[in-house]
């Protein structure tokens, strides 16, 4: 099936963290309270476009106590492909939404002797979860956040009062880098890393540690890629018997939806393996946008994630 449980949710409170993400609470339309969930999780918002239903992963910031209310946070991506501009421009307070439910891709590995989180932009959303979680649990953790400039921070003063000197903050416009080769070597034996931002400072944090002698078990990421754009092509499914066309600026896993079908998925960002399929033949060649498939499976050319990945060529036949 595909993203499971979907609970109908509404807007209550808006708030315009900075100027180019805002901060969204949706409460349940049926009063019951909401799942709880563990730091790192995501849900799927499902928003209802004019000419389709958008389908987009936010991390969860936190829930009120008493289950009420979930919080997002939504970035307005210059080149949005409709989600972060529908949230930004169409949502209300009032707007009815549907999400799924909480989904944890990112989770804290809690039998770690410290806990090292470095966020980059929006990326500090399920970093924020993660270190209050830590916080409640008086664990013992530091938190590195980048940000290209004081306004772009957009928890900068919930982080201070909660966290205080545990939390060191970069900032471009101050000449300020966020130095991997100061921070990760000599931190304890036991310690777990956990980074979210961009995909470039990912792979340098990530990279930086492991030239720092960190087992591959204590490195953690999350990064919920955007489907690329590319040329318009045709997809088979060979056992359902249904061919549609995927436009250039949809993935394979929307002109599926599109068609009717009830495709798999869970984070529609190339990171949980959850919509993996079989290639049975590919006319052109298949460009791999994941974070799940080994280079092994990519080189193999027998298998695609339909969520970020997608065909340069003519005619995808998938064994579906």
């Amino acid at each position: 099936m595909s993203g499971g449980v979907e609970i109908p949710v509404r807007v209550v409170d808006i708030e315009q963290a900075t100027q180019t993400v805002r901060r969204f609470r949706l409460a349940p339309i049926d009063g019951a309270p909401l799942p709880p969930f563990s730091a790192g999780a995501h849900v799927v918002t499902l928003m209802p476009a004019a000419d389709r239903v958008i389908r987009n992963a936010y991390s969860l910031i936190d829930r009120a106590a008493d289950g009420s209310s979930y919080r997002i946070g939504v970035l307005r991506v210059a080149q949005s492909r409709g989600g972060s501009a529908f949230m930004h421009d169409e949502v209300t307070v009032g707007t009815e939404l549907r999400i799924t439910m909480p989904v944890n891709l990112f989770p804290l590995a809690h039998a770690g002797r410290k806990h090292l989180l470095i966020a980059g932009g929006i990326g500090i959303t399920p970093i924020f979860a993660m270190a209050e979680e830590l916080r409640r649990t008086d664990a013992h953790y530091e938190i590195h956040y980048a940000m290209r400039n004081a306004a772009s921070g957009a928890f900068v003063d919930e982080l201070r009062a909660r966290h205080g000197d545990k939390l060191k903050l970069y900032r471009d416009d101050c000449q300020e880098v966020l130095a991997v080769d100061a921070i990760l070597p000599n931190q304890p034996l036991g310690t777990h890393l956990y980074v979210c931002g961009p995909e470039g400072m990912i792979e340098a944090v990530l990279e930086g540690a492991r030239e720092a002698g960190w087992p591959e078990e204590n490195l953690h990421s999350e990064r919920f890629q955007a489907p690329p754009t590319g040329e318009p092509f045709s997809v088979r499914l060979a056992k359902a018997g249904i061919t549609c066309e995927v436009r250039g600026d949809q993935s394979l896993l929307e002109a599926l939806e599109e068609a009717g079908v009830d495709a798999p998925f869970l984070c529609r960002g190339g990171a949980c393996g959850q919509c993996e399929a079989t290639v049975v033949e590919a006319d052109g060649e298949l460009v791999h946008n994941d974070h799940y498939l080994t280079e092994a499976d990519k080189a193999s050319g027998s298998k695609i994630m339909l969520c970020v990945s997608r065909l340069k060529g003519r005619e995808l036949v998938l064994d579906l």
